[in-house]
């Protein structure tokens, strides 16, 4: 990978890490840098595949204009280019440049920055992502040491990322002679107290750990730097009053750096209809074609190699029915993702099978089949994310969907209007749970003083950030439910589906009754992580009623008594104002952050089953009765 306006290269990253780890404005750690992922003006014009899904591509005009059209997958190397480092193709990837663009020797500890000139670039021919500076200047003798970035940026919650004000930092203010810059660590714990930043001119010196301080006035107003646009906002940045807004402090390589936002749908087709649907699969090569004409042409190219058994008119008429679907498709359509998902997966017998889908019923576990309506294996899914934006100190996992978002925090992926966005396709497989609406209501008219905590945990947190009004996006006591039973299951499938818990994802189908739309109460456990192997079986073959039904009695068991009880089963909803979900913790119902929805919020296995705290509030209440729970964890 190579830095600046140089021509880079990604070297061994997959296409949906970069949405999802080495994302548009996110920092990536080489070797011996550190370097941004730069917007899509600075992309290349070619190596892209577009990847074709209407559903998810409307929602993505819809949030962020009509001009978008094309979704595409991000260019990687191809395998046959790999021996060769010297081939053209072998240098495709994404743009990146250097960035905290202050660096440190780590001989004589000389903080300065690159436009200092202290730094020399060394590029490495043969191995691009090995990258380096060295200090030219450093009072050691020995070969040239090699410069690390520095390891503290500041950025702001609408996006905005900046180096940290090292030189005003230190002296409390502009300096008024020539300063020299060191940065000192005290001791071995490498903590922020133990680190200084030193001016060898005036002998000031300041700890690191007053950068971090509550309400630190030091820190200068925001610039509304956009690195990765390579400019700053017009307009400066501003908070909901319209008052300037003040930098925080971050760790270089910190969590809350940078926040994928993505939009994602599974495949799942629309129509019973063959053809139709065949021309929504296609669609990314059929939207413009305007005549039969066009369509003999393709032909004649091989193009439509799926269509042999359909007329050119049939064809067209197809096509033309599919354009004035799009023509008349609203925003509430477009953005509502999971309704067509559900639909379709509450009725398999019915639902047609497709190359990246295929539904099979069985027969919901002995234990289970008052609280499950249907259990359906999927034993093959396609889902499609596209990356629509990046946010900085507040995750978009704490909402229910991009949509609810504060637009002001959520910062662009391009300067202008972009015509494409990056997106990536992954195949795995997925058992779907559609539970009982009968059961759900019963359950729901005796937990109300639970919905309450909850609900007043959901608006002292939007108050304590500051949205309006707080009762809004409130998910519901259903959806706590069907949240934390997806934990639960992940958890206690990893253990023997051959996946890991970061490689199984949740996606929760959660509605109540609406006279516009259906009520919806399910959850979808699926394989959809980049490193995992595709549809290899090991998840759907313990979707299987003896199997499944073992592994729902383990996991419902281990949810009574948790390793961190009695703190864990005392937490309820909201404690010290500074939480979202009731008992729950790391040693029993947290997921890895890709597996989760809302970022380990609106969970408590309380809802599950009774535990030493509480057990009034437990949905599977007669699984205690029957005496043939699990032996434990």
């Amino acid at each position: 990978m190579s830095t600046g306006r140089e021509k880079p290269r990604v070297g061994e990253l997959r296409p949906s890490q970069i949405l999802t780890t080495f994302g548009i404005g996110s920092i990536v750690d080489l070797p011996h840098i550190s370097v941004m992922v730069m917007g899509l003006e600075d992309w290349p014009n070619s190596d892209y595949r577009e990847i074709t899904e209407e559903r998810l591509l409307a929602s993505v005009r819809s949030t962020l204009g009509g001009q978008v059209n094309a979704l595409r997958s991000p260019p990687i190397i191809p395998d046959t280019d790999r021996s060769n480092p010297f081939e053209e193709q072998s240098y495709i990837g994404v743009p990146v440049a250097p960035f905290p663009r202050w660096m440190l020797c780590p001989r004589c500890r000389r903080l300065a920055p690159l436009s200092s000139n202290q730094f020399k670039l060394k590029p490495d021919p043969y191995r691009p992502d090995r990258v380096r500076y060295v200090h030219e200047n450093c009072r050691y003798p020995g070969k040239l040491p090699t410069a690390v970035p520095a390891r503290f940026v500041v950025a702001c919650k609408n996006g905005h990322l900046d180096d940290f004000p090292w030189v005003n930092f230190v002296h409390g203010g502009p300096p008024d002679h020539a300063y020299k810059l060191q940065l000192l660590e005290m001791g071995a714990s490498g903590e922020a107290a133990d680190i200084y930043v030193r001016c060898e001119t005036c002998d000031k010196s300041r700890p690191m750990s007053d950068a971090f301080k509550l309400h630190n006035s030091d820190l200068p107003v925001c610039r509304a730097r956009r690195p990765h646009l390579r400019d700053f906002e017009d307009g400066g940045c501003k908070d909901e009053l319209n008052q300037p807004i003040r930098v925080r402090a971050l760790l270089q390589g910190a969590s809350n750096a940078w926040f994928p936002v993505m939009l994602s749908a599974l495949s799942v087709p629309q129509s019973s209809n063959l053809l139709k649907q065949l021309v929504t699969d296609h669609w990314s090569e059929l939207y413009d074609l305007e005549g039969e004409a066009d369509i003999a042409k393709m032909r004649r190219r091989n193009l439509l190699r799926d269509f042999s058994g359909v007329s050119d008119a049939e064809l067209w008429v197809a096509i033309q029915e599919k354009q004035a679907e799009g023509e008349t498709a609203t925003g509430s359509d477009v953005d509502d993702l999971k309704t067509p998902e559900w639909l379709v997966f509450i009725d398999p017998a019915h639902a047609q099978r497709t190359r990246d889908f295929r539904l099979r019923e069985v027969r919901s576990p002995r234990r289970f089949a008052k609280y499950f309506e249907k259990v359906v294996l999927a034993e093959r899914l396609r889902e499609v994310r596209a990356l629509v934006g990046f946010t900085r100190i507040e995750s978009p996992g704490d909402y229910e969907s991009p949509a609810e978002f504060p637009e002001a925090q959520r910062m662009k992926i391009a300067r202008g209007n972009p015509s494409w966005v990056p997106a990536n396709e992954i195949r795995g497989e997925g058992i779907f749970f559609q539970f009982s609406e009968t059961e759900i209501q019963n359950w729901l008219g005796r937990v109300q003083r639970l919905h309450v905590e909850f609900f007043n945990a959901h608006k002292q947190w939007r108050k304590d950030r500051g949205l309006q009004p707080p009762e809004d996006f409130y998910p519901g006591l259903r959806y706590v439910l069907l949240h934390s039973f997806a934990h639960a299951l992940i958890r206690q499938l990893s253990l023997e589906c051959g996946y890991t818990a970061a490689s199984l994802r949740e996606r929760i189908y959660s509605r109540n009754p609406n006279p516009d739309k259906p009520e919806m109460a399910g959850v979808l456990i699926y394989t959809a992580a980049p490193d995992s192997e595709g549809t290899l079986g090991g998840l759907v073959s313990l979707g299987e009623p003896s199997v499944l039904e073992r592994h729902l009695n383990q996991a419902m068991d281990c949810m009574r008594l948790c390793s961190s009880d009695p703190l864990c089963s005392e937490h309820h909803p909201g404690k010290e104002g500074t939480s979202l979900h009731g008992a729950s913790c790391h040693a029993c119902l947290f997921a890895p952050e890709t597996s989760c929805e809302r970022g380990n919020k609106y969970l408590d296995r309380t809802v599950l089953v009774p535990t030493v705290d509480r057990d009034e509030f437990a949905f599977f209440l007669e699984l205690e009765s029957d005496g043939a729970g699990a032996s434990g964890c």
